[in-house]
């Protein structure tokens, strides 16, 4: 049995909290905002909390915040 099987396949659905996540629909996976990614559960390190997105890098962070401030 590898990750996939005790996970399950396809994209998961998480909600993103301070240092942790909680997964609302089971996967193995999830899209990073920035990129389009997937990134496996397991390797997951980047979020936004307020945003509730995940990234693949923490370019792929920065650059979602350099495009926030830009915003504004």
């Amino acid at each position: 049995m590898n990750r996939i099987d005790k996970i399950g396949g396809g994209q998961a659905e998480l909600v993103y909290g301070d240092g942790e996540f909680h997964v609302v629909r089971a996967g193995s996976y999830v899209l990073c905002a920035v990129t389009g990614a997937r990134i496996p559960l397991d390797e997951l390190r980047y979020w936004s909390v307020d945003l509730q997105e995940a990234y693949a890098t923490p370019e792929a962070s920065l650059k979602r915040v350099v495009e926030r401030k830009s915003a504004e």
